[in-house]
């Protein structure tokens, strides 16, 4: 029943055509999967740039919906108030469960932050040069280009994952042990991952795994252990 529920959760995808790019569009709607199902997806620009002719082949294929808007002032973009009006309006409809957007621009900050107070996840798209302020003001925030780049490698082998830096094994060692432990010293990773979700964007699949389980067997810094009630973490160093 559970799995039913979430199937049947209304998933809004906002894209900021300017700031986001085509060839990763369906490695977003795959990862948005996970919230349900992506029945809103609008897509904003001032069509007639040259630069977002990529964008203007595929949004009938994938059942978008664009939005224009013309650059009325030099140096002032409409786009962004236009989505974010529009985000707002789905926001206080009350029948979107969750958004994701699709841009590498900080000036959506201000709009993560506030759908995010409303109790509703956000998952931010974009790529390495993102500002951390847009990325930490999402629930979890992807690297949409990394994923990309590796599953269309021309050959079979996986690029390079990136390293997992010594902020992020910080911040999973202090999660575990905010975390209620065994006597072994173990905490259940569900709990673990629950406090790093509350102080970090942090999403598995920037670092080249699927999932949160798979990044931390990957680590000499934690043990882990499949028990009949999931896996359990400690952190040995």
């Amino acid at each position: 029943m559970a799995e039913k529920v979430r199937q049947n959760r209304n998933i809004a995808l906002l894209i900021d055509a300017d700031n986001a790019s085509p060839a990763s569009l369906e490695a977003a709607l795959t990862i948005l999967g996970d919230l349900g199902t992506v029945n809103v997806r609008r897509i904003y620009g001032n069509w007639a740039k040259p630069g977002l002719k990529g964008w203007s082949k595929i949004v009938h294929r994938h059942a978008i919906e664009p939005q224009q808007q013309f650059d009325l002032t030099k140096g002032k973009n409409a786009t962004d108030m236009k989505m974010t009006i529009d985000a707002m309006d789905l926001l206080y409809g009350g029948h979107v469960d969750g958004f994701g957007l699709m841009t590498s621009d900080s000036d959506f900050m201000p709009l993560a932050m506030r759908i995010r107070q409303n109790g509703t996840p956000v998952y931010g798209f974009g790529t390495d040069r993102t500002p951390e302020a847009f990325r930490q003001a999402c629930t979890r925030f992807i690297d949409i280009d990394s994923i990309y780049e590796d599953e269309n490698r021309p050959d079979s082998r996986p690029s390079p994952k990136p390293a997992v830096d010594d902020e992020m094994i910080k911040l999973l060692g202090d999660a575990w042990r905010a975390s209620k432990r065994d006597d072994e010293g173990y905490a259940s990773l569900s709990e673990v991952g629950q406090r790093v979700a509350n102080r970090s964007s942090f999403d598995a699949r920037s670092y080249g795994f699927s999932r949160l389980s798979e990044l931390v067997q990957s680590l000499p810094n934690f043990a882990t252990q499949k028990r009949e009630s999931g896996l359990f973490v400690k952190r040995l160093r």
